[in-house]
C-alpha cells in the first residue's frame, strides 16, 4: 500500500500490524468491533475541514493585520502543526485528540497567510478554495471512473515527479538565502514574475493533484485490508496534508497571474 503521501503510504504497515494483532480478518476472536470503510473517512476528512475552516476564519477575523502578535502567531502555528504532522505520520497515530489539534494549528496559519494574501489580490483566496476543491473533485471523479489507476509505473512517476520538484524548490530556497535566486520562485508579494515560476507552480499543483489518486488507493486497501475504524482518523489526517499542501500553491501560482 503505497502512497506518495508521507502519511498515507504508511498505512501499509498499519494494516499488517493490525493483522497480527487482532486476527487474519475482522470477524475473527479478538478482532476489532467494525473495520474501516470509505464512509467513514468521509465523514472525518469534512470534520477536518470544517475544523480547520472555521479556526481559519477565526483567525482572519479576530487577530489584527500587519501586527507582530498576528505573524508571531502564524510563524508558532506553521512549526507547531509541522511538528505535530510529523509526530501523528511516524507514529500512526488514530487519536482525534491529537489529530483535530493539528487541524487547529493549520487553520490558524491559512487564516493569517490567506488574508496577507487577499490584502495583495482581491478575491484571490476564494478562487484558490474553489480551484483547490474542485481538482480533488476531478480526481475523485476520474479515481472512481477508473481513467486513472495507481499502477506500479503510474506510481513510480508520481512519487519520483514528487520528489523532484520538492526538491528543486528546497533547493531554489537555500540558494536564495544566500542571494541567489535560481528563478523557480518569486518570493516577493509585488514583484514581477517571469514565465519559469509560472510553469514550475503548475507542474507542482500537477503533481500534487495525481497524488490524490495514490491516496485514494491507499485507503482503498486500507478498508480491504480491515483496518480498525480509528485508522480513518489517520487517512483523513492524509487528505488534510495534501489539500492544504495544493491550497498553498494554488494561491502562489494565482499571485503570480495576478501580476
Amino acid at each position: 500500500m503505497q502512497s506518495s503521501n508521507p502519511v498515507l503510504t504508511r498505512l501499509g504497515e498499519a494494516a499488517r500490524a493490525s493483522r497480527y494483532e487482532t486476527g487474519s480478518a475482522p470477524g475473527y476472536p479478538g478482532a476489532p468491533a467494525r473495520a474501516m470503510t470509505m464512509d467513514d473517512v468521509v465523514v472525518r476528512t469534512v470534520a477536518l475541514l470544517a475544523v480547520t475552516g472555521v479556526v481559519g476564519a477565526g483567525a482572519w477575523i479576530l487577530l489584527p493585520p500587519n501586527s507582530g502578535l498576528t505573524y508571531f502567531a502564524a510563524f508558532m502555528s506553521s512549526i507547531a502543526g509541522l511538528v505535530l504532522g510529523l509526530v501523528i505520520s511516524f507514529r500512526r497515530v488514530t487519536s482525534p485528540a491529537v489529530i483535530v489539534p493539528y487541524a487547529v494549528l493549520q487553520g490558524v496559519a491559512l487564516g493569517v497567510f490567506s488574508r496577507a494574501f487577499e490584502s495583495w489580490y482581491s478575491g484571490i483566496v476564494l478562487q484558490a478554495i474553489v480551484a483547490t476543491f474542485g481538482i480533488f473533485a476531478v480526481m475523485a471523479v476520474l479515481y472512481k471512473l477508473k481513467v486513472l489507476r495507481a499502477t506500479p509505473r503510474f506510481t513510480k512517476f508520481v512519487i519520483g515527479a514528487l520528489i523532484g520538484v520538492m526538491v528543486l524548490a528546497f533547493a531554489n530556497w537555500l540558494f536564495y538565502l544566500f542571494g541567489v535566486n535560481l528563478g523557480l520562485r518569486e518570493y516577493s508579494m509585488n514583484g514581477q514574475v517571469s514565465w519559469l515560476p509560472i510553469v514550475f507552480s503548475l507542474v507542482i499543483i500537477g503533481v500534487g493533484a495525481l497524488t490524490f489518486i495514490l491516496d485514494f488507493d491507499a485507503i482503498e486497501q486500507g478498508t480491504r485490508y480491515g483496518l480498525p475504524e480509528k485508522y480513518a482518523w489517520y487517512c483523513a489526517f492524509g487528505i488534510l496534508v495534501g489539500l492544504i499542501f495544493l491550497y498553498y500553491e494554488i494561491l502562489r501560482l494565482l499571485s503570480y497571474l495576478r501580476r
